[in-house]
């Protein structure tokens, strides 16, 4: 597979790793851009974990509570400058009103909304406004307590992160937590929740990361554990430190809160969403083309 300069870019934003180790790592891993964080990892040439979490296209997501059931739905659009717009925003919420009663994303695009589906008030959006548009994604969440929390609110219930938050105990706490899930995006609730293929391959990074030190295997096998302790504590809510007090975990502030953290949604917008950049001059000139 051929290399590209915009790859190496990306590699590199997403790890901080020079260019000559960036492109080495994606020749080596057959461009997979995964794979080659996992490399530059593996050689210590990285200097994050974190893969690219770029947001590529705009758009809101909403947050409704109603009693012990929250939901949260992301609805994107083509420009930020329609997320900015009230006749959007108009129909963010009401897609949100509509998301309490749905089951799922299906349900929630056949559900009424003034007469009209909201798959049809969407199509007819698009027409008015001119831009494309889609209900991307819908999460539900139930508990004895539900609250939510909104980051860059662009108008109420809406912004470009929406969190809820069900727990037993004090609102208030449950609002702290969900401030803190906006700003830390936890992968799962705790240890138990976390996706076991994502556990086993963040062992086996760390233990190719160990044996790269020439350290024996019994000193490995200690390493691994506390390696793996602390991204246990970096990936988990309930480990993580508090961002309201850093020297309490979630877990302990919650206790201490009397509060028991059940479940959690965030969204962001654009998550996951790759979207085309073309250099303006040249957009400029194939418009001029016709």
């Amino acid at each position: 597979m051929a290399i590209t300069a915009a790859m190496v870019k990306e590699l590199r934003d997403s790890t901080g790793a020079g260019m000559m180790d960036a492109k080495k790592a994606l020749t080596e891993t057959d461009g997979d851009m995964e794979a080659a964080v996992d490399w530059l990892r593996t050689k210590g040439l990285a200097k994050a974990a974190k893969k690219s979490g770029r947001t590529a296209a705009e758009g809101l997501v909403a947050v409704q509570v109603e009693g012990g059931r929250g939901v949260a739905v992301e609805v994107n659009s083509e420009t930020d400058f329609v997320a900015k717009n009230a006749e959007f925003q108009g129909m963010v919420a009401g897609i949100a009103k509509a998301a309490l009663g749905a089951a799922d994303l299906e349900s929630l695009l056949a559900a009424d909304m003034g007469g009209k589906n909201v798959a049809d008030t969407v199509n007819a959006k698009i027409a008015t406004i001119g831009e494309n548009m889609s209900v991307r994604r819908m999460a539900a969440l139930e508990g004895d307590t539900v609250v939510s929390y909104v980051h860059n609110a662009a108008a109420d219930g809406m912004g470009k992160i929406g969190v809820l938050v069900a727990l037993k105990g004090d609102a208030g706490f449950g609002r702290q937590v969900a401030m803190h899930i906006a700003a830390t995006n936890p992968a799962s609730l705790d240890e138990a929740s976390l996706d076991p293929a994502v556990v086993e391959k963040e062992k086996q990074v760390q233990i190719e990361i160990a044996r790269e030190s020439g350290k024996p295997d019994a000193v490995i096998e200690k390493m691994i554990v506390g390696r793996m302790a602390k991204f246990m504590s970096e990936v988990t809510l309930l480990g993580q430190a508090f961002v309201m007090n850093p020297d309490l975990t979630v877990a302990a502030a919650a206790k201490e809160a009397g509060a028991e953290i059940t479940g959690f949604i965030r969204l962001e917008v654009g998550e996951g969403i790759e979207k085309k950049e073309e250099d303006f001059a040249a957009e400029v000139a194939k418009v001029a083309q016709g």
